[in-house]
């Protein structure tokens, strides 16, 4: 029995979640409008075939676009909104630099370079990656730009050490360059978009300045640092493996760099120097991929030829991304999202001279509103509410505002956090390898670092 559920378990739960989906449908109450109620069944489909993997994410997706639209459940406008967004073209952009990158040589050259001070163990390389993505956290504001830019480099780094794919020590490199990247950074104000959201509507709805500084003191210190080290103790856990060592030779001889190599350098340097600087020009980070992308592309550059762009481009990726961004606009466009959150507020156990539970509680409630509108929506329902949770805990609301910061740090489901997603498509990674170390990762902060923050808070004096 324990075999059969073990082998099984995925499908169980996409069947689970497919009952639930009829339930919601066929015993509807008052608890949800109608059109609340359609938004509700399918999203809970959508979601358990996302999270279990049961068939491949595309399909998924593209089976979220065709009952939407058989069911009228919204307009064309916000069903298909993900392909307007920013998200989908920066994966596109990406993809294309990416090919670019891995063609060209100029991944294994970088690779090598950083290979070579990472040389030693299995630790050192899955450590030297992690602090890489952190710091480039306080360079380059956009997650997904990091992400985009990390991952195939990182490809190379595997490869240079021997992982092949479909090895654990391949998967533990691109983890380490993927979450190492994204998950700290939720610590640091500019680093992430729902930090950003947050920064906006605490200003716009209640005048309240978020400052660099006291953010970063408040929740890098664990948000950031204790779960960059649980990261890399995750992977070592979770994807063991050795290195395969090199002579030093073989690591430093490299030819000159070559035309399309010194052409693609240029380009990407360009690229990040404007994703660094976007506070200065206000330019999308995806505006700026896909101006580097059309780049490669033209005739007489020629980095990415026709053949390559037409074979080697994940488009699965492109469906899978604005198949999630379709979701989150449909579910927050219906009212699902407010309601949702308005429910699960109303369960707490909250009020005056509790802090803890307080603490706790919202931390909760703003993480399991991510599930349903992940994480970049999580502020832009959450936010409104917190005047009324403010006035009920007696909290101040900078105090509240703040909380929310824990609940969307926890990605309970790869899928609720497009970097994730972006990264394990270019990586070429199974999506499962990821969701198992954010649910590890998300037991460990609801059961230790909770508390942990508690603690700190008080110490600040932010409770």
């Amino acid at each position: 029995m324990l075999h059969f559920l073990k082998t099984h378990i995925k499908k169980i739960f996409a069947l689970i979640s497919m009952l639930g989906a009829l339930a919601l449908l066929l015993f509807s109450t008052d608890t949800f409008s109608p059109i609340e109620t359609k938004t509700a069944a399918l999203s809970l489909v959508t979601i358990g075939f996302w999270a279990t993997g049961v068939i491949p994410e595309h399909i998924t997706s593209l089976l979220f676009f065709l009952l939407a639209m058989l069911f009228s459940i919204a307009t064309p406008e916000v069903i298909f909104a993900g392909f307007a967004s920013p998200a989908v073209w920066l994966v596109f952009g990406g993809l294309i630099i990416g090919v670019a990158i891995m063609t060209t040589g100029l991944g294994k050259r970088i690779a090598d370079w950083i290979a070579t001070r990472l040389h030693g163990s299995y630790l050192r390389i899955i450590s030297g990656l992690v602090i890489t993505g952190v710091l480039f956290s306080f360079l380059m504001p956009s997650a997904m730009g990091r992400v985009v830019l990390l991952t195939p480099i990182a490809i190379a780094i595997a490869e240079h050490f021997g992982f092949k794919e479909g090895s654990k020590g391949r998967t533990g490199v691109l983890l380490a360059i993927i979450l190492g990247t994204f998950i700290p950074a939720f610590g640091i104000l500019p680093a992430n978009v729902p930090n950003m959201i947050l920064i906006g509507m605490a200003e716009t709805q209640y005048q309240v300045s978020l400052l660099y500084g006291p953010y970063l003191f408040l929740h890098f210190p664990i948000l950031g640092l204790v779960k960059a080290v649980l990261i890399v103790g995750l992977i070592l856990w979770f994807y063991p493996d050795q290195p395969v060592e090199m002579a030093e030779q073989d690591i430093e001889q490299h030819p000159p760099m070559s035309r399309n190599e010194t052409i693609l350098a240029f380009a990407v340097g360009i690229m990040l120097a404007l994703w660094m600087l976007d506070f200065l020009h206000h330019i999308s980070p995806a505006w700026i991929a896909l101006a580097g992308a059309i780049f490669l592309l033209l005739p007489g550059i020629d980095i990415v030829g026709k053949k390559q762009f037409n074979q080697k481009i994940n488009w699965a990726s492109i469906f899978f991304i604005a198949g999630i961004l379709g979701l989150g606009e449909m579910i927050n466009h219906s009212g699902l999202g407010q309601t949702l959150a308005t429910k699960i507020i109303a369960l707490l156990p909250i009020g005056e001279g509790r802090d803890f539970v307080n603490f706790v509680s919202i931390s909760f409630a703003s993480a399991l509103t991510g599930i349903a509108t992940t994480l970049p929506g999580v502020p832009a329902v959450f936010t409104p509410l917190s005047e009324t949770l403010a006035q009920t805990t007696g909290l101040p609301i900078k105090t509240v505002l703040m909380m929310q910061v824990i609940g969307f740090s926890t990605t309970i489901f790869p899928y609720q956090a497009p970097p994730i997603v972006i990264g394990m498509q270019l990586s070429g990674e199974k999506f499962s390898s990821a969701a198992k170390l954010c649910a590890v990762l998300a037991a460990i902060t609801a059961l230790f670092l909770l508390p942990i923050n508690y603690f700190w808070w008080k110490l600040l004096g932010w409770l």
